[in-house]
């Protein structure tokens, strides 16, 4: 019995080696298929649109010279505003370009400004790509497509298959990068209506990496971005990454800006000594240029896992102290049309609302957008 079993045991092992060689040998003989391979449309005739001759909207001080015309600040602003805050400048965060088409397929070709595609905690999509919206039926906002960048020279399909019908789009430009050029392709047979920045005032953000669109997976989804959809309105993001920090020379521009509403949100990156020293003179620097423009002051947001680290927290609650002694100081003495968010909620109590404890998720973005929406609202009725 004994001897029986071992030479099944021994046959059994003899068919799955000669199975197993097989396989290999197949395995061999067929190319491998990488992981993440994706399937490039071909690129079919089309006739290309520049967006410089019709222009973007989230593009402040028109009237200026621009060294590269996608920069967010004017020439004049270099060596006025620091080092940091000009280079940070030339990224496109909340530009959005609109237009009107019946095209089955909205292809893209773009040239960025700098080689290096994502950040570490940013996907080369929200770093660098292209983010695609349409309105559907009822006029709402609607996410279609996103161009993916694998390289500084992007020309591809955003979108193919799209429904017949002419319906209004709106791209929007990628948040931590440059763009030297930008052009829409369509069928050379389809309609296309080129759709002019509109010209209601914006609303203006200026912020830290947060507004400036750390870490969402796509240029649509920062909060400056979702809530200009849900206002319908045009949006200017002036968050600069690691250096929001009430600087005069920022206000000296933002002056320049005729706004519907300045929200101001640069805690994250300044301490309660700062934010003491900052806020009340940018407060009386806009309120002396701007005196019927309402203002917005929002409180740091609560890192999602300041629970479990009890300095951190308590930065947290002394930053918030002194954004609102200066919010009281300023009401006592006669500033009108002052508005205030508080920070605790911005990020939801969860702690699943961002990617690395600091920078929101596409989650934490909603969320802040949520928060800051009825308080931007009020402040926005009559403008």
């Amino acid at each position: 019995m004994i001897i029986a079993l071992r030479r099944v045991a021994l046959f059994t092992g003899l068919i799955l080696a000669a199975s197993g060689f097989a396989q290999e040998n197949a395995a061999k003989k067929a190319p491998p298929v990488p992981a993440t391979a994706t399937k490039q449309a071909v690129e079919p005739p089309l006739t290309w649109h520049d967006v410089t001759t019709w222009g973007v909207e989230g593009r402040a001080w028109t009237d200026l010279e621009r060294k590269r015309w996608f920069d967010r600040f004017p020439a004049v602003a270099e060596g006025k505003v620091t080092g940091a805050v000009w280079g940070l400048s030339r990224d496109s965060a909340g530009m959005m370009v609109r237009f009107k088409t019946d095209a089955a397929a909205i292809w893209a070709d773009y040239t960025l400004l700098k080689e290096k595609l994502n950040g570490a905690n940013m996907t080369p999509i929200g770093a660098s790509g292209l983010d695609l919206y349409a309105r559907d039926d009822a006029g709402k906002w609607r996410w279609a497509g996103v161009a993916r960048p694998d390289k500084k020279v992007v020309r591809q399909e955003i979108i193919g298959g799209l429904a017949p019908g002419l319906r209004e789009y709106a791209i929007y430009l990628p948040l931590y990068n440059g763009v030297e050029n930008l052009s829409i392709g369509v069928a050379p047979t389809a309609k296309f209506e080129t759709l002019a920045p509109r010209t209601d005032k914006p609303i203006v953000f200026y912020g830290t990496s947060i507004t400036h669109g750390a870490s969402a997976s796509r240029p649509g989804m920062t909060h400056p971005a979702i809530l200009g959809r849900r206002f319908d309105r045009s949006v200017v993001n002036l968050g600069f990454s690691g250096n929001g920090r009430m600087d005069a020379a920022v206000g000296d521009l933002l002056v320049k800006i005729d706004a519907a509403v300045y929200v101001i949100d640069c805690l994250p990156n300044m301490s309660p000594e700062t934010v003491r020293e900052k806020c009340i003179p940018l407060v009386k620097q806009l309120r002396a240029a701007r005196p019927e423009t309402p203002i917005v002051l929002v409180e740091d947001r609560r890192n999602s896992n300041s629970w479990i680290l009890p300095k951190r927290n308590q930065f947290h609650t002394d930053n918030h102290a002194a954004l609102r002694e200066c919010f009281e100081k300023l009401r006592a003495e006669g500033v009108k049309g002052l508005s205030y968010i508080p920070g605790d909620d911005l990020l939801g109590s969860d702690a699943e609302g961002a990617t690395d404890g600091s920078h929101p998720n596409d989650l934490g973005f909603v969320r802040q957008a949520d928060v800051m929406e009825p308080v931007i609202r009020a402040a926005l009725k009559g403008r």
